[in-house]
């Protein structure tokens, strides 16, 4: 699995997600993160018809919305974002959240893991320690992957330790925090990026990379793309590494653990049309 990838939430036009997808391809990149709730997988799909590179060569990662866990409605779920994709099969399927009926949607992926090669691997996405722990301790095929929000001010520096005794790689989303706090003209940020003839945003890209996190950053912009990619020739020392640990502050952007976030999932369903 690439270690860098694009990521494509809230990339809703069809057409605009289709070109984005095909510009990161053609710019080097080889994962692209996508979700049934998204509603962009059929766009995502075009694209790897028309980006010029083999089907093999690409690392394409896709998630079960919470709405259709359960083994029957997984199973269903899982077709349909295979139809969607039309791309043969998925490198990577992933829970999105860690509610409902988990266990039921994990025995059906890992049957389509283990009688068919339409699911290469399978992850979790959003599972914080205890239930990623509980989880992995119950399950037969443990999860190869974890994606959770880390970036500066969210690193998640004891649960990537976790993570990595349980043998599941960290990924994270939202690797710029949306922007949030004036991430792209943060001071020390900007500091170790003119020290590396870089910028801020690349700085936060390497510092996962040396972290041992997979990130997926998004981007609609061509330049931009280029940009986030062009972060495996330089090093961040011992001194830039620590000024980026320095930042965290525990904000987060959603807190899945919140009652109204919980309760909120329940009423959200994958469009029909998806």
């Amino acid at each position: 699995m690439p270690v860098l990838g694009l990521g494509v939430y809230q990339i809703t036009d069809e057409a605009q997600c289709e070109q984005v997808v095909v510009d990161a391809v053609q710019a080097g990149y080889r994962l692209i993160d996508t979700a049934a709730i998204y509603g962009n997988e059929a766009a995502v799909g075009r694209a790897i018809k028309r980006c010029g590179v083999p089907r093999a060569q690409l690392f394409v990662v896709t998630k079960i919305w919470c709405g259709d866990f359960g083994y029957e409605a997984t199973k269903a779920a899982f077709a349909a974002s295979l139809k969607r994709l039309d791309c043969g099969y998925v490198d990577l399927v992933l829970l999105h959240q860690p509610y409902g009926d988990i266990y039921g949607a994990w025995r059906a992926l890992e049957e389509i893991h283990t009688t068919t090669e339409q699911a290469r691997a399978l992850g979790v996405s959003n599972f914080y320690e205890d239930r990623l722990l509980d989880f992995c301790l119950r399950v037969e095929t443990k999860p190869v992957v974890n994606q959770v929000e880390t970036h500066p001010w969210f690193q998640q520096a004891a649960f990537t330790k976790l993570m990595e005794e349980l043998g599941v790689r960290h990924m994270s989303w939202a690797p710029f925090a949306e922007g949030h706090n004036g991430l792209f003209a943060q001071p020390d940020l900007a500091a170790v990026g003119a020290k590396h003839g870089k910028s801020a945003a690349q700085v936060v890209l390497r510092w996962l990379v040396q972290r041992g996190v997979v990130a997926i950053p998004k981007s609609v912009h061509k330049e931009r793309l280029q940009e986030n990619i062009a972060v495996f020739d330089f090093e961040l020392d011992e001194e830039d590494m620590a000024r980026v640990a320095r930042l965290e502050t525990g904000e987060r952007l959603a807190d899945h653990t919140s009652l109204d976030f919980v309760r909120e999932l329940a009423r959200v369903a994958v469009p029909v049309d998806a």
